[in-house]
């Protein structure tokens, strides 16, 4: 009797990792039995593959699961689940809920519903409704002593963890945001006292790093206290594994407060305990996030152990079927430090794998906008830095198409800078191309978007290239006019007007970053909180405005 669902295997997913040390294990069924039921009250993260191995070695011995152990072995493969897989877990946990009620564990079952609540495409009032009446169930049932504190505090802190994504879509998420972190202080405070059982101990750690999350953007000093006790906790309770999650956010927190050395210590030292059944999708995360935290100065060119990082990310996210979104950051990642230091073909030809990736890429992924800015951000990363490679290469021309094709797609931002920077670097590489007409209209273009910008210093840099142009193209007296423009435009200058980075490397960098949060109160793929800088400004249409929905342990 397998765990896994006919739509798991129909999907053509890997959702758990199988673990390290296959070779040490058992042979006989009942002993790889008690193991999967261990590493089940330890919350290891490859106890779905050790319920798999188990199920598979009892059927070929003529023995089955019980109800109770196929219902806890199909609750670990569902929390397992990743990518494309993700759509299994909700009739996972539905199938497991009644199970646990056929065995009389009302308790887990409660949690096993409440998972697949929360597993919903699209969480919101239904659900969030929902998860109140079974949290109301799990208290009343642990008063009557018919369900642990384990699993009463896992179905309130599911219920926390939905509303916690949904924070950034009600009309007041900073008062919103104060009320859940009281209740999750309260649920701290009521399974504090059971932390010497396994479970309710994962339980603690989790409630402490989703305060944490929610209390970031509002107070990183108290975030900083609670993603520590969290990950205090985990390894209070001898896990040999990373907590993942915390480390992510603690580390997020420490590089936005400037202390990237000791974030860099944390995450080395997660990557070096991960051969210990993280998933993959995990590892990806934390080796972006050690390569977005170098000990020089931010916007160097990456290093060696930066692009080694990026590489293994790569990898690592790949072989998590369905998380395309994941995948096209990392190759994005990765192709753009091979640019930043001149490996200019390896550098393209990662860039066009994301822009490939990006085609195929689906929402099967758990970080991000969905659709609309974070796809449209990684598409004019990817095609801006696919134009500097091949200015890098010689080729003008080409790059000229490039920098066209991904302006004429920004222009439309909220934010006129981006367009406008990315027309001058048009109007740069027709230049170099020998096109001193298109150059000149380019260049006046830039110069209409910065001054709609109120950038009168950077339009009056544009005019001057533009005038530089028009002599070529037109003669000195046609070039006169131009240049009397950018003096009264220069004139218009304001205190403050910086005219943006003369660089095209600059620029670049400093483009919106895709799959960003998309509030205030979400969180990226690197762990960090809060959506500032990370994507285009100006509001967002609803249907852009997907949650980020990070998937513990619990």
């Amino acid at each position: 009797m397998s765990s896994r669902s006919p739509e798991e295997s129909r999907l053509g997913a890997s959702p758990y990792d199988r673990g390290s040390g296959r070779g040490e294990e058992p042979e006989d069924p009942y002993e790889l039995l008690r193991r999967a039921r261990r590493l089940t009250a330890d919350g290891h993260p490859s106890a779905g593959g050790a319920w798999e191995r188990a199920a598979t070695a009892l059927w070929r011995a003529g023995g089955s699961l019980t109800p109770g152990d196929h219902a806890d072995a199909l609750d670990a493969t569902a929390l397992a689940c990743r990518g494309r897989a993700r759509q299994a877990a909700a009739p996972l946990f539905s199938r497991a809920a009644d199970l646990h009620e056929r065995s009389g564990q009302h308790g887990k079952a409660l949690v096993s519903r409440a998972r697949a609540l929360l597993g919903a495409p699209e969480p919101g009032a239904a659900v969030r409704a929902g998860l109140g009446e079974l949290g109301e169930r799990a208290t009343a049932l642990h008063a009557f002593g018919r369900a642990t504190a384990a699993e009463t505090a896992t179905v309130l802190l599911l219920r926390c963890r939905a509303r916690a994504d949904l924070l950034d879509t009600g009309p007041d998420p900073v008062a919103e945001a104060a009320a859940l972190r009281a209740e999750l202080a309260r649920l701290v405070s009521f399974v504090a006292p059971h932390r010497a059982n396994p479970a309710a101990l994962g339980v603690l750690t989790e409630a402490r790093t989703l305060l944490g999350r929610v209390t970031a953007p509002d107070d990183p000093a108290a975030a900083l206290v609670q993603l520590r006790t969290a990950m205090a906790d985990h390894h209070a309770g001898g896990r040999p594994w990373p907590a993942a999650e915390s480390v992510l956010l603690l580390t997020g927190l420490l590089r936005a407060t400037g202390a990237r050395q000791e974030a860099a210590a944390l995450l080395r030292t997660a990557l070096g305990t991960t051969a210990s059944g993280v998933c993959r999708a995990d590892r990806a995360r934390l080796c972006l996030a050690l390569a977005r935290t170098p000990a020089g100065a931010p916007g160097r060119p990456a290093g060696d152990e930066q692009v080694s990082l990026l590489g293994e990310a790569v990898r690592h996210a790949d072989s998590v079927a369905g998380d395309g979104r994941l995948s096209v950051l990392a190759r994005l990642a990765l192709g753009i430090a091979l640019a930043e230091r001149g490996r200019w073909r390896q550098a393209s030809a990662v860039l066009r794998e994301s822009l490939s990736g990006l085609a195929e890429a689906g929402d099967g992924d758990s970080y991000g906008h969905g659709h609309g800015y974070g796809h449209e951000a990684a598409r004019v990363r990817a095609g801006a830095w696919l134009a500097f490679c091949a200015l890098g290469l010689g080729e003008p021309g080409r790059a000229a198409r490039e920098f066209a094709r991904v302006a004429a797609e920004v222009r439309r931002w909220d934010d006129l800078r981006h367009g406008a920077a990315l027309s001058e670097l048009t109007a740069r590489a027709l230049g170099a191309a020998g096109s001193p007409e298109k150059a000149a209209r380019a260049h006046e273009r830039a110069a209409d978007l910065w001054r709609s910008a109120g950038d009168h210093t950077a339009a009056a840099r544009s005019l001057r290239a533009r005038a530089r142009q028009v002599r070529k193209a037109w003669g000195a007296a046609a070039a006169e006019v131009v240049e009397a423009e950018a003096r009264r435009e220069a004139g218009r200058a304001r205190p403050g007007d910086g005219g943006g980075p003369p660089g095209a490397r600059a620029w670049l960098r400093g483009l919106p970053e895709p799959y960003g949060p998309p509030g205030r109160y979400q969180v990226d793929v690197y762990g960090e909180v809060g959506g500032a800088g990370t994507g285009p400004p100006g509001p967002r249409r609803r249907e852009e405005q997907g949650v980020t929905r990070v998937r513990g342990c619990v």
